[in-house]
Formats: C-alpha cells, sequence, structure tokens
C-alpha cells in the first residue's frame, strides 16, 4: 500500500468544488505587443501629447548622449545609457501626476529628468558627489536603486501606506529585463496583488541582463505573463512606441488610483549602447542585430507619424533639436565645474537621526580632518549632519 493509498491520506486532486481564486483570461496579456504609432488607432491620439512626447524624446537622447561623453571625460565615474530606450522613461514620467512617486532604477535618470529634475541633481550619485544627489521629495522621485529591483517592495510600501491614510498617490516602479529574476520582483508583486495596492510595474526588457539574454533568465511566454501568477493584469507594450506605452500606463496609473490594484507592464525595447561605459557588448550581441533595432528608434518612429499627420516640420525639428543642444550644453558646463565638498557630508542623511556608531566616526573624522588643517565649512545654506533633506 503506498501512502496515496492509505485511508486519508493527501489526494492531489482537488474535490469537485474548487474553483480559481481569481478568472485568469482577463490578466493574460496580448499575444503580441500593443502598439499605435503605424495603426489607425494613431489618429485618435491627441496632437499636443504625442508633440510633448516627441520633445522629451529629442532632448532625451542628446541627455544620453552628452552624459555619455561627460563618463568618458572622467567627469562621471559610470553611466548607465537609456538610448533606445526613451520612450519607455519618458513615457513613464508623464503618466504621472505631480502628487505620485516614481521609482527608478540606475538606468532611469532620464525618467527622473522627464519628470522635472535637474539634470545635474540626477547625475550626481554617478558622479559620487552626494547621497542620492536630490530631494526625493521634491519631484516625487525615490533614489536612484542600484541593487537590483529592492526598489519595488518599496514602492509597494509606499502605494500601500498612501492608501491607508487616505492619499489619492499612485506608485510607478521601473525595473529591468534582468531585475525580474530576483525575489524583490516575487515579493514586491505578490504583496501589491494581496494588499491591492495602487501600483504599477513597468518591466523594461532590453533584451539582456549585462550579457545575459533574456531567454537564459526565464522560459515564460513573456514576462508579462508573470502577472497572472500574482493575481494581477499583464500588459504588452511595444516599449519603443512612446504613444503606446503612455496609453498603457495611463490606463494603468488610473486603474491603480480607482481602487484597482496593480498591473505588471513589460515593455519590449532594446539597449541600443551597452550596459555601462565599463562593459563591451561586441562580446555577447552582434552589430546586425543592434542596427536592426535602430531601425525601429523610437525618435523616428513619432518623428514618422507626425510628418504623416503635418504635425512636424523641419522648422519644428530643428527648434526641438536646438532646444535639446541648449539642455546639453548647461549640462555640460556645470558639470565641467569641480565641485566643492565637505567629508563631513558622508554622514548626511545615512538615518534621519545618527547612530552611536556614526556620531563616533563623525568625531574621529573631524578631529582628523582639523588636525591636517583640511576642515572645510559647511556646504552654504545645506544641511547639517543627522539632519532630512
Amino acid at each position: 500500500m503506498t501512502v496515496l493509498e492509505q485511508p486519508g491520506s493527501y489526494r492531489p486532486t482537488p474535490p469537485p468544488a474548487w474553483q480559481p481564486r481569481t478568472d485568469p483570461a482577463p490578466l493574460l496579456p496580448d499575444a503580441e505587443p500593443f502598439r499605435v504609432l503605424g495603426t489607425p488607432a494613431a489618429g485618435g491620439c491627441d496632437p499636443a501629447l504625442l508633440l510633448r512626447l516627441y520633445g522629451q524624446l529629442v532632448r532625451g537622447r542628446r541627455y544620453n548622449t552628452q552624459a555619455t561623453a561627460l563618463t568618458r571625460q572622467g567627469r562621471l565615474a559610470v553611466y548607465p545609457s537609456s538610448t533606445g530606450q526613451e520612450a519607455c522613461q519618458v513615457a513613464a514620467a508623464l503618466s504621472l501626476e505631480p502628487r505620485d512617486w516614481l521609482f527608478p532604477s540606475y538606468r532611469d535618470t532620464l525618467a527622473a529628468v522627464a519628470r522635472g529634475m535637474d539634470p545635474v541633481e540626477a547625475l550626481t550619485l554617478l558622479r559620487g558627489d552626494w547621497h542620492t544627489g536630490y530631494d526625493p521629495h521634491e519631484h516625487r522621485v525615490a533614489p536612484l536603486c542600484t541593487p537590483l529591483a529592492t526598489q519595488l517592495p518599496h514602492a509597494v510600501g509606499l502605494a500601500h501606506a498612501a492608501r491607508l491614510k487616505g492619499d489619492d498617490v499612485v506608485a510607478l516602479a521601473l525595473v529591468g529585463d534582468g531585475g525580474t529574476s530576483e525575489g524583490d520582483f516575487h515579493e514586491a508583486l505578490n504583496f501589491a496583488a494581496v494588499w491591492r495596492a495602487p501600483v504599477v510595474f513597468l518591466v523594461q526588457n532590453n533584451g539582456f541582463a549585462i550579457s545575459v539574454p533574456l531567454a537564459k533568465q526565464t522560459a515564460a511566454p513573456s514576462l508579462a505573463h508573470k502577472a497572472v501568477g500574482y493575481g494581477m493584469p499583464g500588459r504588452l507594450v511595444d516599449g519603443n512606441d512612446a504613444a503606446a506605452v503612455h496609453q498603457v500606463l495611463t490606463e494603468a496609473v488610473h486603474r491603480a488610483r480607482s481602487g484597482g490594484g496593480p498591473t505588471l507592464v513589460e515593455a519590449v525595447t532594446y539597449r541600443v549602447d551597452a550596459h555601462t561605459n565599463a562593459d563591451d557588448a561586441t562580446r555577447y550581441r552582434s552589430d546586425a542585430e543592434v542596427e536592426a533595432w535602430r531601425a525601429h528608434d523610437p525618435i523616428a518612429l513619432l518623428e514618422r507619424e507626425l510628418r504623416d499627420r503635418e504635425l512636424l516640420d523641419d522648422a519644428a525639428i530643428r527648434a526641438e533639436q536646438d532646444a535639446a543642444e541648449r539642455m546639453a550644453a548647461d549640462l555640460r558646463e556645470r558639470m565641467h565645474q569641480d565641485p566643492v565638498l565637505d567629508p563631513m557630508e558622508l554622514f548626511t542623511h545615512v538615518y534621519a537621526e545618527q547612530t552611536a556608531q556614526l556620531r563616533e566616526q563623525a568625531a574621529q573624522l573631524r578631529a582628523e580632518l582639523t588636525a591636517a588643517g583640511e576642515l572645510p565649512g559647511a556646504r552654504a545654506g545645506g544641511p547639517q549632519e543627522g539632519s532630512q533633506r
């Protein structure tokens, strides 16, 4: 007699009364990525929105190229470029209301800039000059997150807390395809679905987790299909179609704000540049593959649509490019100015109230700097040790 044959033993087949907790059909993504540009749906798009998206894409591309150049010049320690992914970044920023929160990864400085942040502040962390580099509360942008996917539980926690307080706030969390292999991804989606937290997860599937292709990370039909396992809708969208990404995210944000719970959005895009300036992408992908994706460039796709609808001409394109050049020149000029740093600021904003160990370390450093005659004055108007920015 086997264990399963014993009286009262566990039966792997559930009783007839078993029913699924959630109907999976409405949660499944479409078979193909959702598109707007180049389809009849584009005719219903707001021209002002399309032009705003276009201007942000042009400036975003120039921002990426300028930041990459600054890295080569030694003005940045590292820069993870989002060239090719600008549609995801810009659409994420523009789909939110000012009261909402954006939770970026290390590659999402452009999303922060598109949300209104000073480009220099967005790059300060990557320069190594300051904790975070900006005040998260000013633009409702959480600190850039270098550990993979750890920003996702933070987004869920903030969104859930906001709902408990009665605040009409949505959190939008950005993550790469590599981040979906982390435990934090699972935990965040599971908690968000159970609590019906007002949060949107945007996975920018750019093809590689550094050098590891998606096929070596998951056997799922798509990353959007992972949503059904948690009980939330999954949406699959062309990540280079700025209008499509904006529409899908706007719908997901509205759903979250109205009490519908979280949504997982997978944007299929491509990282045209290397992972960072320290990466040699030619070791794991071909030039032909990169060129094929350049033909699906987000700026070119939107520019073609705007020209076809006679909403954009050569003069307007030059105007946007000139505005992007002015932004890049200002960024370049300010990033070439050597910052005045105070070593004592190492201890600022680590905790709201300093621990005894930090106070001891700060006192030791202050004594060493004083003895060496190198203790600078506090930053003008800046925060003091242990204060909140």
